[in-house]
């Protein structure tokens, strides 16, 4: 008995010899099958580069100046101080409607404009106003772009100071009511809520939200539908009329801020007549700034900036002329600049908004005013070649060499829409400015073109 159990005993031990040998050699040979290189076949998937339909552009305009206090039983009546002069064109076919302003009594409200795509293009539309006023209480010159809707918008400018008149304007162009969320940065955060029917504008009195905010940033939020907020100004210095404003909204907020078109008309050693508001949005940072005239640097600044704490800086000593502005930040920031013609009473004032890359194609419109000029700016390191024609008519159109990091000024015609390509991206911006007479806005890129995407079937 004992033999056979040793017998047993031996047997299975070198069963187990076995099957551990064979397991250990199993292990080997896989692991240098996956170091060597194995046949077989690879293959990319497949891909196609697709652009998309391009829509249908909407543009919404400002409409009736807006004047405040002319009823002195009623301070914050609001009445329609004159229609500014309008300019339009596109390269399709063009709907034109008008929204309620229901806060104006016996006017139109604001102008619609709904250019149609055709075959397979984008639909190019460019609408532009401008309105001037030499009254008891309303003087200056006011300008702006008519622009899309957008679901977000940042108002940089205005002022709560006593004297001024600053309207919060809301356009809704859409076919449903429309919920808008003013946050205002300030002091405090503080947010409150307007209703905006469809196919209407409404108005807010920024004191009426702002209370407090020495530097007002507003952002406006949108729901239900898209909504086309502007900011209007108007200020009094003593019982002077001292400036007119149609300041649109700044893009969304960015690290790299680029502007063109600042202009600078005099200079004066008590008032600051050049100032840069900015914010950061999400968390505090430090803004380089650079000044630049035809590619030169002149002026450079470091500004700290706490998050949601508007601050304000003015550049000195600018010799009157035409000017650039970047700005770099490590986190995102919303900025505005606002221009004066002249310190004291009977000026008049001008905020401009950062300008985004443009390339391609886009209309430009001009509307009626005093020595109508475009600006434009090349930020990139290589020349930029743009072609500059009015978009209705037989004329040549201008080929321009925008040197590499410098900046050219245009000369323009008033009421008139201008077709500008460009080979490379560059910033742009309308100026007016004529004896205390100033307004300015940046060129936008057209809405209803889309870039390529990829697509994998």
């Amino acid at each position: 008995m004992i033999q056979k159990r040793a017998i047993r005993v031996v047997a299975t031990s070198a069963r187990l010899l076995a099957g551990t040998v064979i397991a250990v050699a199993c292990v080997a040979g896989v692991i240098a099958a996956v170091a060597l290189p194995w046949p077989g076949a690879a293959s990319e998937p497949a891909q196609v580069d697709v652009t998309p339909t391009a829509g249908d552009t909407t543009l919404v305009c400002t409409g009736d100046f807006r004047a405040v206090g002319r009823n002195s039983l009623d301070a914050a009546q609001q009445m329609p101080a004159g229609t500014p002069d309008l300019t339009v064109d596109s390269n399709g076919s063009r709907e034109d409607s008008v929204l309620a302003a229901p806060e104006l009594s016996d006017t139109d409200g604001p102008q619609r404009f709904v250019g149609s795509a055709e075959q397979g293009g984008a639909a190019l539309v460019a609408a532009a106003e401008s309105i001037a006023f030499t009254s008891e209480d309303i003087s200056g010159l006011a300008g702006a772009a008519c622009r899309e809707a957008r679901t977000e918008s940042w108002l940089v400018g205005g002022s709560v100071e006593t004297g001024t008149n600053d309207l919060i304007i809301l356009a809704n162009p859409g076919d449903v009511t429309a919920t808008a969320t003013l946050t205002v940065f300030g002091l405090a955060e503080t947010s409150t809520t307007s209703l905006v029917p469809a196919g209407t504008q409404l108005s807010v009195p920024l004191s009426s939200v702002a209370i407090g905010a020495e530097d007002p940033v507003v952002r406006v939020t949108a729901a239900g539908a898209p909504l086309r907020a502007s900011l209007q100004s108007s200020l009094i210095r003593t019982l002077d009329p001292s400036g007119i404003d149609l300041q649109d909204s700044a893009g969304a907020p960015n690290t790299h801020l680029a502007f063109a078109g600042v202009q600078v008309l005099a200079q004066s050693k008590d008032t600051p007549l050049t100032v840069l508001r900015l914010m950061a949005t999400d968390q505090e940072t430090q803004a380089r700034v650079l000044v630049r005239s035809e590619g030169e640097v002149v002026q450079t600044l470091t500004v700290p900036l706490g998050a949601g704490a508007p601050t304000e800086v003015s550049f000195d000593d600018l010799e009157p002329g035409t000017y650039s502005v970047d700005i770099d930040a490590d986190a995102p920031v919303v900025s505005a600049i606002r221009q004066m013609t002249r310190a004291g009473s009977g000026s008049d004032f001008s905020w401009m908004t950062p300008a985004p890359d443009i390339r391609g194609e886009v209309l430009i419109a001009v509307p009626a005013g005093p020595a109508p000029r475009i600006h434009l700016v090349n930020s990139a390191g290589t020349d930029a070649t743009v072609s500059l024609a009015p978009a209705s008519g037989d004329a040549e159109a201008q080929e321009i060499t925008v040197p590499a990091g410098s900046d050219v000024v245009v000369d323009v015609d008033p009421d008139t829409v201008y077709s500008l390509a460009s080979d490379e991206p560059i910033h742009a911006a309308v100026m007016l400015s004529g004896t205390d007479a100033l307004a300015g806005w940046p060129v936008w890129p057209g809405a209803a073109a889309q870039e390529p995407i990829t697509v994998y079937p």
